[in-house]
């Protein structure tokens, strides 16, 4: 129980991966700050993780707001009195080709929560990250790595998340703050159906097909548990995403080819 009495601050703590690792860490006894902006999902979070042992309290939170951020850590330090792990979780999809768009908006929005929420939220705890010498997680994606077609705006933000995470990584070098960058394929969730379409609303229905391929969430959250425990510098969670970052230097246009097949052979027609 290498998480037991650990304060750990979780954003995106409402529904999908950050709901299953929420109850994985209360499990542990982990003292947990559940944010999200639903707040209903979240008061379902929390009355999972209450069934354990741990410390558990519930921050709606707007990531996209750094005030918001502030008063998160604020509460948590309030609360518990340090914070040990940061897990930056809190995502939002989009799905459309970059000339069906009618709404560019879309790509501020994405932005704001995939990247931005994720400097406000670490800016904000690192001070109280250093005191505790503890872990920065950023809960990234494969898109992070490489470019994938229908996903212009989603994979711009990963990018700048790993950008992001593996500058400030060599800037902490010193001060005992690891960071790890956790790089998921396509997922269990239902963050496709979440995602927003070209003019800005959620679709509703994932346009891939969803018996294809997808790694089950509690994998997903057993992979996380297992790189956050040996404070790992990064973990990619499949062959493919393992492969394709190295493959693109070599042989580019068939890295290309070969992840837009993909794309169109799990997209429903």
């Amino acid at each position: 129980m290498i998480f037991a009495n650990k304060t750990i601050v979780l954003t995106g703590a409402s529904a999908g991966i950050g709901r299953t690792l929420a109850i994985s860490l209360a499990q542990q006894g982990a003292n947990l700050v559940l944010a999200a902006r639903n707040q209903e999902g979240l008061e379902q979070t929390l009355s999972a993780c209450t069934n354990y042992s741990a410390e558990v309290i519930a921050v709606p939170t707007d990531v996209t707001q750094p005030e918001a951020c502030q008063q998160l850590m604020e509460k948590a330090i309030a609360k518990f009195g340090k914070i040990d792990i940061l897990i930056n979780n809190a995502g939002i999809g989009m799905l459309t080709c970059f000339d069906e768009v009618t709404d560019l908006s879309i790509f501020e929005r994405v932005m704001q929560v995939n990247y931005l929420g994720a400097v406000y939220c670490t800016h904000y705890a690192l001070p109280h990250l250093k005191a505790s010498r503890g872990l920065l997680v950023a809960i990234s994606s494969i898109c992070g790595k490489t470019g994938v077609p229908t996903r212009t705006g989603y994979v711009a933000s990963k990018h700048a998340m790993q950008g992001f995470f593996d500058t400030l990584r060599m800037e902490l070098q010193q001060t005992g703050v690891d960071v790890v960058v956790i790089s998921p394929g396509f997922v269990a969730t239902d963050i496709r159906q979440r995602a927003l379409g070209a003019d800005g609303k959620p679709l509703g229905k994932s346009p891939r097909d969803e018996s294809q391929g997808n790694m089950p969430v509690e994998e997903c959250v057993r992979q996380i548990i297992w790189a956050m425990e040996r404070r790992k510098r990064e973990h990619i969670m499949t062959l493919k995403g393992k492969i394709l970052p190295w493959a693109r230097l070599i042989v580019p246009g068939l890295v290309d080819r070969i992840t837009a097949a993909t794309i169109r052979k799990t997209t429903a027609t």
